[in-house]
């Protein structure tokens, strides 16, 4: 779950990382009185969760509270990267002299955390590592180990230019990110640029912060943003709601499976034989009808489907309650598409029978399955 930028900066506070002067806004009034209070040039910056907003004009800088005013009611109610702008992060314009970077994310490969930091800060870092590798430190964590201030100024020794009060207060900051990371189960915190400004003092200009979902149970403040994504398509959104692990894809052959590797495993089956999937879409063990009904109706809700594969193995998952789930989808769905059933396991019998009699395919090979629903 992606943090807004305010956000973001409000737990970067409370770390004691330095932010601008400001505060949110919903509308023109709002803004105004925060650009007064702050009494200097301000920035106004949209408050959403896309990357780029500043290059598609959401991020806009105001001289007075007049200026502010202004800006802030073309902002509010805009529409970019296809998100409608309802909040505006009003704070004081820095004077900045040098941008920098730091970010603590997951290596998945690597399976642990990754501190990065560059003297290259405001610019999209795959830029950096492309153009200027030299520019960019990065250090991997040993989870029994950590991270701390030390092994930060370790990383900062690689980059000459920055002296050794600088390094000092850059690597307290990094080392503190990394904190951050670990208390919210963060897959990713990201300060990017970290201004440094003519007094000497460091700002978090801007700040990022993703936490993993599966761990959003440890921070209820974050509860009712649970199922917000803004990369999700429609029938994703619909499917978090129905807490469901479904992904859209390019294809038209809708696969529904019970377990992950399951369902790789029936998408590449799929491919090998000249097919596209159109999803993934994996109900997990011990699916009860309910959830079974919800699945196989989303999947044939979606317009390029025009079959789907549905392949079970059944252990703490029963057939039989799987066959009744996918009957209840047929009989209440006003949208009906060819379906192939290859099951296996417990109850097999009894859920073939149900479907059999409700007239539904069912096969215990799984590349028959994947052939009839082909056409093959």
């Amino acid at each position: 779950m992606k943090l807004f930028e305010s956000e973001a900066k409000n737990i970067l506070r409370k770390y004691g990382i330095a932010t601008p002067e400001g505060n949110t806004a919903s509308n023109s009034d709002e803004a105004e009185a925060i650009a007064k209070e702050i009494g200097k040039p301000v920035a106004l910056k949209s408050q959403i969760l896309t990357s780029g907003r500043g290059k598609s004009g959401g991020i806009i800088f105001a001289n007075d509270t007049a200026e502010a005013k202004k800006v802030a009611s073309n902002l509010i109610g805009k529409t970019i990267k296809g998100t409608i702008v309802r909040s505006l992060l009003v704070e004081e314009k820095l004077n900045i002299v040098e941008e920098l970077y730091a970010s603590v994310t997951i290596d998945r490969q690597a399976r642990r955390y990754i501190v990065l930091t560059s003297t290259s800060g405001g610019i999209d870092i795959e830029q950096v590592t492309l153009a200027s590798p030299d520019r960019i430190s990065r250090y991997w964590v040993d989870p029994a180990v950590g991270f701390d201030k030390h092994t930060a100024e370790t990383m900062l020794a690689q980059f000459p230019k920055i002296n050794k009060r600088d390094a000092t207060k850059f690597a307290a900051i990094i080392a503190t990110l990394y904190n951050i990371a670990i208390d919210y189960d963060a897959e990713l915190v990201e300060i990017n640029p970290l201004a440094r400004t003519a007094s000497g003092k460091f700002i978090a200009a801007d700040a990022r912060i993703t936490i993993d979902d599966n761990a959003l149970f440890r921070h209820p403040e974050f509860a009712d943003r649970s199922s917000l994504r803004v990369d999700d398509t429609p029938l994703e959104a619909e499917a978090r709601q129905q807490k469901l692990a479904y992904v859209d894809l390019d294809g038209d052959i809708g696969i529904i499976g019970n377990g992950a590797g399951l369902v790789m495993a029936t998408l590449d089956l799929v491919g090998f034989f000249g097919g596209k999937p159109a999803n993934f879409l994996d109900m997990g063990g011990g699916a009860q009808t309910e959830v079974i009904k919800k699945g196989v109706t989303l999947v044939m809700s979606k317009p390029e489907v025009k079959a789907v594969l549905i392949n079970i193995l059944g252990g703490i998952t029963r057939c039989d309650v799987v066959a009744q789930g996918i009957i209840s989808a047929l009989n209440e769905s006003t949208i009906k598409k060819p379906i192939a059933v290859r099951m296996i396991g417990t109850n097999e019998e009894e859920g073939t029978q149900r479907l059999r009699q409700a007239g539904v395919h069912t096969y215990s090979n799984t590349e028959e399955a994947v052939k009839a629903v082909l056409g093959l």
